[in-house]
């Protein structure tokens, strides 16, 4: 596990990834690592004709995503300064899985391998969710044109995706810690000692992190 912290959060769309993020930068001094959304040209299109537009989506998030984390290991990572991250490059393959038709996902799932192979694993997961209506109510406070035409079946099914692979994540990773925040419980964005308490929780875990390294 590095010793410099690395911390991706993660969890469905309009869940509030970004805005923990930030927080979270503010508060620890950390540099703060932000997918790409708006610029991708097919999004839109994606959400009109999800089969039409899929490999051209992923592809286009994957190659960014993948771009992105070479030049945080390079400039960040590589030189002890933390990270706090608004997503995983794992999450390509939950959409790809859902999304692509076989053939196509097969092809997608060698380039994602090849890519990510080397690239820098979080020593932290914190991982949000919440009901239909909360992610729903989120997606439309947050008003981004290209988010309104989303189905409500595909944002149901991609909050069960997000739970088989945060499941299958812990089996795979025991030495990862994984934070799950309720978000029907827990508003961070508007309640300070919601936000408070995450934050206490994110330091038990570093401090849990820097003991082991000085084992």
């Amino acid at each position: 596990m590095a010793e410099v912290p690395f911390i991706a959060i993660e969890g469905p769309i309009g869940i509030g990834k970004t805005s923990l993020a930030k927080k979270l930068s503010v508060h620890f001094d950390f540099h703060l690592l932000k997918e790409i959304v708006e610029e991708n040209p097919f999004l839109g299109k994606f959400y009109d004709d999800i089969d039409e537009w899929s490999f051209q989506t992923e592809m286009f998030f994957l190659c960014n995503r993948f771009k992105q984390l070479e030049d945080i290991e390079k400039k960040y990572l590589n030189e002890h300064k933390a990270v706090v991250a608004d997503y995983h490059i794992s999450k390509n393959m939950i959409f790809s899985k859902r999304t692509l038709q076989q053939d196509k996902f097969k092809k997608y799932e060698q380039i994602y391998h090849i890519l990510t192979k080397d690239m820098p694993v979080p020593n932290m997961m914190i991982y949000l969710h919440a009901s239909l209506d909360t992610v729903l109510a989120r997606i439309k406070q947050r008003g981004r044109e290209i988010e309104q035409n989303i189905k409500h079946s595909y944002l149901a099914q991609l909050a069960s995706d997000y739970e088989d692979y945060m499941n299958h994540f812990e089996t795979l990773h025991p030495d990862i810690p994984v934070i799950r925040i309720n978000g029907d419980e827990k508003d961070f964005v508007k309640q300070q000692k919601d936000l408070n308490t995450i934050i206490k929780q994110v330091e038990s875990h570093l401090n849990n992190q820097k003991a082991i390294v000085k084992q």
